[in-house]
C-alpha cells in the first residue's frame, strides 16, 4: 500500500473511515459520474454545476456527515452556483438518471463485494439470486406551497429495489414519482434486464401471469409467493408430501398457468404448512417456481425465506442512513436522495464484508456480529477530520487499482479494525404490539406528484 504519514495514522486509528473514502472513490469517481450524466440525462443539462458535485453533496447527507443539503453547501468551499440553483438541479434530477447512478455504481463495486464474500456459500449455486421488493417513501414535510393546505401526508414516490444477497449490495432500482403507482406497474423496466442464470425472489405483489411470463421469456428463474387472486393455476398432479423443514411441512404439485399471451406455463407449486401462523394469521405459504426438480421443494421453501434479507437492508437504510430526507418535497429530489442513500449502503455493506473476511476467525472466537450502525457512527466522527488532514494526492494511488488489488488493500486495512467498537447488540424477541382504536383506520395520504400536476388522487394501491 502507498500511504503517507497522516493517512497511515488514520488507517491505525479509524480504518473504516479510510475504507469508506476508497470505496466512495471507486463507486462515485467524479469524472465517471459526469460521463454517466451525459449518457442517462434526457432534458437536463449542465452549466456551471457538475452532476458529480450534486452527488457528492447528497452523499454527505445520506452518510449523516451533514444534516441537510444546505449544511453540506455551507461546509463546502468553492461552489460555483447559488443555493437556489443547486436545489433546482436536485429537484429536476430525472428518475432514469437516479436509476443509472445506482446500476452503474453497483457494477463498479460488485466485483469487489463478491470477492470479499468468497468464503460464503452462495444461496443457490449456479444462479445469481436477486431479491425484489418495493419501497414507498414516507410523507415529506409540507414545504411546497401546493402542499401546505393539505391535511393528508404528501407521498413523494416509491421505488422497486433489487438486492443481490450474495454480494450484499443493491444492484438495481426503479424510481417512480407517483406515490400511488402500483409496484407491479413498474416491472416492465426490470423484466428487460432479466436473463438466464438469474433467480428472482419476490413476494405476492409480483405474482401475476404477465410478470411470470416475462421472466419465462427472458430465460430467468424465479420463486414468487402466490397471490390469492392471480394467476389462476390448473393442477396437473396431486399434492404430494415432500418432507419437513425448520418451520413446517412441505408439499408440492405441478400446476399450469396462462401467460399474458395466452400460452400455458408449467410450474411447480410448493406449499409450506407452518407450525406457527404468521403475524397476519396465515398458516400456509404457497410458492410458484420454475426451478428444475434437481432443486428439492424443501430447498426452494428455505431459499424463499432469504427474501427477508431485503427487509433487513431496508431497515439499515432507515436506521443507519438518511434514506428519507423529509425536507425534500419534490418527488424527484426525494427519489434522488433515496438512490444516493442506496449507494451509501452499498459502500457500508462492502466495508462490513471486508472486515468479516479479514477477521473471520476472531469473530467466530468472540461469537458476535458487526453492526453497520456503529460503523456509520465511526465514519461520522472521523470523516471530516480525515479529509482535512489527508492531502488529496494521497488517495491517487487507490483510484486506478483493479478490483483484485482494491480488495487486497481493503483487507490489509480491515486488519486494523478493533472489533469490540462495532459489536452488534441484537434486541430480544419482538413483541406483538397491542392495537388500540378502531381497526381499518389509516392515516390518509396523497401523491405529491399528482398534486403538482393536477391529476386526481384515486386510491393508493
Amino acid at each position: 500500500m502507498c500511504l503517507d504519514a497522516v493517512l497511515s495514522r488514520f488507517v491505525e486509528q479509524s480504518p473504516v473511515t479510510v475504507m469508506t473514502q476508497m470505496l466512495v472513490d471507486r463507486a462515485l469517481e467524479p469524472s465517471w459520474v459526469d460521463e454517466l450524466f451525459e449518457r442517462y440525462r434526457q432534458r437536463q443539462y449542465k452549466r456551471e454545476l457538475l452532476f458529480s458535485t450534486t452527488v457528492e453533496l447528497m452523499s454527505l447527507v445520506a452518510l449523516g456527515l451533514q444534516p441537510s443539503v444546505h449544511a453540506a453547501v455551507q461546509a463546502r468551499k468553492g461552489l460555483s452556483v447559488s443555493l437556489a440553483a443547486l436545489y433546482d438541479k436536485i429537484n429536476r434530477t430525472e428518475p432514469g438518471l437516479a436509476r443509472g447512478l445506482v446500476v452503474e455504481s453497483a457494477r463498479r463495486l460488485e466485483a469487489v463485494a463478491k470477492e470479499l464474500r468468497q468464503n460464503q456459500t452462495p444461496l443457490c449455486p449456479g444462479y445469481r439470486v436477486l431479491v425484489l421488493d418495493g419501497s414507498h417513501l414516507p410523507s415529506s414535510e409540507k414545504r411546497l406551497a401546493r402542499l401546505r393546505p393539505l391535511q393528508s401526508g404528501p407521498l413523494p414516490g416509491l421505488s422497486l429495489v433489487v438486492y443481490a444477497p450474495d454480494a450484499g449490495i443493491v444492484v438495481d432500482l426503479v424510481p417512480c414519482e407517483d406515490g400511488y403507482s402500483q409496484e407491479r406497474a413498474l416491472m416492465p423496466h426490470l423484466l428487460q434486464t432479466a436473463k438466464p442464470g438469474d433467480l428472482w425472489l419476490a413476494d405476492r405483489n409480483f405474482c401475476t401471469g404477465a410478470i411470470i411470463a416475462g421472466w419465462q421469456r427472458q430465460g430467468a428463474s424465479f420463486a414468487v409467493r402466490e397471490h390469492t387472486l392471480s394467476p389462476k393455476e390448473t393442477p396437473l398432479t396431486a399434492l404430494e408430501k415432500v418432507g419437513r423443514v425448520e418451520t413446517g411441512w412441505v408439499y408440492e404439485q405441478s400446476v399450469q398457468i396462462a401467460g399474458d399471451g395466452g400460452d400455458s406455463i408449467d410450474l411447480r407449486r410448493i406449499d409450506l404448512r407452518l407450525d406457527q401462523p404468521t403475524e397476519d394469521g396465515e398458516t400456509d405459504i404457497y410458492i410458484l417456481t420454475n426451478l428444475p426438480r434437481s432443486w428439492d421443494a424443501r430447498q426452494v421453501a428455505m431459499l424463499y425465506r432469504k427474501r427477508w434479507s431485503i427487509e433487513r437492508m431496508f431497515q439499515w437504510l432507515e436506521s443507519v442512513l438518511q434514506s428519507e430526507v423529509r425536507t425534500l418535497g419534490y418527488p424527484r429530489a426525494a427519489l434522488f436522495a433515496f438512490s444516493v442513500a442506496v449507494l451509501a449502503f452499498n459502500v457500508l455493506s462492502t466495508i462490513q464484508s471486508a472486515i468479516e473476511l479479514q477477521q473471520a476467525s476472531a469473530l467466530r472466537r468472540k461469537g458476535f456480529h458487526l453492526s453497520l450502525y456503529y460503523v456509520a457512527g465511526e465514519i461520522r466522527a472521523s470523516y471530516a477530520g480525515m479529509m482535512i488532514a489527508v492531502p488529496g494526492e494521497a488517495w491517487g494511488c487507490y483510484q486506478a487499482l483493479s478490483a483484485e488489488a482494491l480488495t487486497t488493500a481493503l483487507l490489509q486495512i480491515a486488519a486494523h479494525v478493533e472489533l469490540s467498537k462495532f459489536r452488534s447488540h441484537p434486541r430480544g424477541p419482538k413483541k406483538v404490539p397491542h392495537k388500540s382504536g378502531p381497526s381499518g383506520v389509516e392515516r390518509p395520504h396523497v401523491s405529491t406528484a399528482r398534486i403538482l400536476t393536477g391529476k386526481p388522487q384515486g386510491r393508493r394501491s
